[in-house]
């Protein structure tokens, strides 16, 4: 795997579904085209739900990284 440079970290951990996810579209509209957004989360769900979205919205998974129950997810903004 490259480098990422993350732009932003989002601590969503302890929150619930659909938490994470809500905490990473407010992360992403503030955020500059280029930008890489982390969200660090213990909810599995946000290993779906997150790459869903965005998937959807047109942006581009820079990586899924697990440890135990915590997931790292990195979100750069195309658009």
């Amino acid at each position: 795997m490259s480098e990422v440079l993350v732009t932003k970290s989002i601590d969503a951990r302890g929150a619930y579904c659909p938490g994470p996810l809500m905490e990473l579209v407010k992360g992403i509209k503030t955020a500059k085209v280029g930008d890489v957004v982390e969200v660090l989360s213990t909810d599995k769900g946000s290993a779906v739900d997150i790459p869903e979205w965005v998937n959807k919205m047109g942006h581009e998974i820079a990586y899924i990284e697990s440890e135990g129950d915590e997931f790292k997810i990195a979100v750069k903004k195309v658009k």
